[in-house]
């Protein structure tokens, strides 16, 4: 069965060539122009996967975006903008995009990147019990929640995942490219500084917040976290 894709984007002309490029690729293929129209279908026709325009009449993408992962929707992500500007990317994956290009953009990448979005939603574990700690820090991987003794810390899709992803692999130093592989499925092309600051995010709320020295800066790697 053919993966269905969900292509909300209110330029028709980029629509059209998306769905045609898609049907080629085997995908079955859904169009919105108006980001309302969008968000119910994706709450309705269950795609697996969206291709979501930053800028859209009726509802921003970014609302759209918000609104799928306040209803529990974990459905792959991927925005589209003519703005090239790293506080756009920002806010985009601080919604809970998983993915982000920039207008014009090569068909071949995009391709390449719901393949990899695809891959990743798929290859998911299954849910079982799994509980990561540090100190009175614990993350569970079921109830997709972070808790720092008695309070719920509340994160983002992307936030989560790179803290989930630092205390998986703690005592290794990460390197930038390679935290933007392992959480955002792709290289980001140099733009490495989105790591920087979805760390001061994490860094705000947990470190600074309980007076805790979680999270590691290791000079001219990235970071890490040690076992304690």
């Amino acid at each position: 069965m053919s993966e269905k894709i969900l292509i909300v984007e209110d330029e028709k002309k980029i629509s059209r060539f998306l769905e045609l490029e898609l049907r080629h690729e085997e995908y079955e293929v859904l169009k919105a122009y108006d980001g309302r129209t969008g968000l119910e279908m994706a709450l309705t026709e269950l795609p697996d996967l969206i291709i979501l325009d930053l800028m859209l009449p009726g509802m921003s993408g970014i609302e759209v975006c918000r609104r799928l992962r306040q209803n529990k929707q974990t459905v792959p992500i991927i925005m589209l903008t003519a703005k090239d500007d790293v506080s756009d990317k920002v806010m985009g994956l601080d919604m809970g995009a998983d993915d982000y290009m920039t207008k014009p953009f090569a068909i071949e990448e995009l391709l390449a990147r719901i393949r990899v979005a695809i891959k990743r939603k798929l290859s998911e574990p299954s849910e079982k019990s799994e509980v990561l700690k540090y100190k009175e820090l614990q993350v569970n991987h079921i109830k997709h929640q972070v808790q720092y003794k008695e309070d719920i810390i509340e994160l983002t899709k992307k936030e989560y995942e790179l803290l989930r992803y630092l205390l998986e692999n703690k005592n290794i130093a990460l390197d930038r490219e390679k935290i933007l592989e392992k959480v955002w499925g792709y290289d980001y092309y140099g733009d490495t500084n989105v790591i920087d600051v979805y760390i001061r995010y994490l860094r705000s709320k947990i470190d600074q917040k309980y007076g805790v020295d979680m999270i590691k800066t290791v000079r001219g790697v990235g970071y890490i976290i040690y076992d304690e």
